[in-house]
Order: C-alpha cells, then sequence, then structure tokens
C-alpha cells in the first residue's frame, strides 16, 4: 500500500491559492448577492441562487478553516518566501488541508463559469 503525499509551494499558497479565495469570496457577496435581490430575476432563479450562494459560503467556510490550519502551521515557511521568493518550499498538507486545496480550486473554477453563465 503506498501513501501520497500531496504538497504546494509556498508561492502558490501566496500568490495564487489566497487571492483566489479572496475574489471567489467577493463573487459569491457580489454576484450571486446581486442576482438574489434583482427584481426583476425569477422567484425560481432567486431560489437557485439563494440556494447556490448558501452552499458556496458553506464550502468556503469549511476551505478557509482547514486552510487556516495550514497558514498557523507553516506560517515561518510562507513569511520567508514572502520576503524572499528564492525561500519558496513545497508545504506538505495534511488529509484535511489537501481537500481544502483541492475544493479551493474546484470553487473557484466553479464561481468563474457562473460568472460567466455557463
Amino acid at each position: 500500500m503506498s501513501i501520497s503525499t500531496t504538497t504546494i509551494s509556498a508561492r502558490e499558497v501566496i500568490n495564487d491559492l489566497v487571492p483566489k479565495l479572496n475574489a471567489v469570496e467577493k463573487q459569491i457577496k457580489l454576484t450571486i448577492s446581486a442576482v438574489v435581490e434583482a427584481s426583476s430575476t425569477a422567484p425560481e432563479q432567486k431560489e437557485r441562487y439563494a440556494k447556490l450562494k448558501a452552499e458556496f459560503q458553506l464550502e468556503l467556510t469549511m476551505i478557509r478553516m482547514n486552510l487556516e490550519h495550514l497558514l498557523k502551521r507553516y506560517r515561518n515557511e510562507l513569511e520567508a518566501a514572502m520576503n524572499d521568493p528564492r525561500k519558496d518550499m513545497l508545504l506538505t498538507l495534511d488529509a484535511y488541508e489537501a481537500t481544502a486545496v483541492e475544493n479551493a480550486k474546484q470553487l473557484y473554477a466553479r464561481v468563474q463559469r457562473l460568472q460567466q453563465g455557463h
């Protein structure tokens, strides 16, 4: 039985993952909330988007909880990589952190598709 280890670079966390999560959160607040509150939107659409917003927010909360653990655990390594790109290193993720990273990427893609009308 082989054990798979998931890693992510400190710079990827800093420059890709965290900014995308912040963008998703902003898009959820602005885009989906605007659709839910729009008076011209059909009631069925409003209900669909309200459920979607709640689903996205729950997913985002779960991702943030697990990433908070990652950020605390590797605080020194992340700070070093922020201050000097040459100090970038691979961070080993536990199962929850790995799931959070993967879910964050999927949620970002999903919100992007929704915003583009797909």
